[in-house]
């Protein structure tokens, strides 16, 4: 018979390269296109602007030839 309580020695791989530098890129990316969407459409977002009129008048010069 054979001794089935025998010692195992565990075996532990680990796969990964041990860096989260590509997590914290993304979230800084994500960070600065929001910053710059806030920058651009902040003041439609935030209620801003308010009443523009702009009153343009072209005339062309009359014709006195």
């Amino acid at each position: 018979m054979s001794d089935h309580n025998t010692d195992r020695e565990t075996t532990v791989v680990h796969t990964s390269d041990g860096g989260s530098g590509g997590t914290i890129l993304a979230v800084v990316l994500l960070i600065a296109v929001l910053a710059v969407l806030f920058y651009l459409f902040g003041d439609r977002i935030m209620g801003g602007g308010g009443d523009t009129k702009i009153d343009v008048d072209v005339s062309a010069p009359g014709n006195t030839g």
